[in-house]
């Protein structure tokens, strides 16, 4: 990828959906790299409609969200490590 990738690190407890607390760990592409096919690695692609339609940059396994509506999130186990990538 031509430019470092922020990314938000973060468990989502789903049985009360709280809302974050505290900071949100990042890390770069090279960590990601590490995680992806990962069984437990859930990867959110949060940018917005036009970001993303607009980007030859994809993630494979990637999963496309809308809106940011993270409510399919509550299909995946809870002790997964979800990944929100935004440019």
């Amino acid at each position: 990828m031509k430019k470092i990738i922020t990314l938000f690190l973060f468990c989502i407890i789903f049985s009360a959906m709280p809302a974050l607390s505290g900071s949100v760990p990042t890390i770069d592409k090279d960590e990601l790299k590490a995680l992806l096919g990962s069984d437990t690695l859930v990867l959110f692609d949060v940018r917005t409609g036009r970001d993303w339609s607009s980007s030859g940059e994809k993630i494979k396994y990637a999963i496309r969200v809308d809106g940011g509506d993270l409510s399919v999130a509550k299909t995946f186990p809870k002790d997964n490590t979800f990944v929100l990538y935004c440019a």
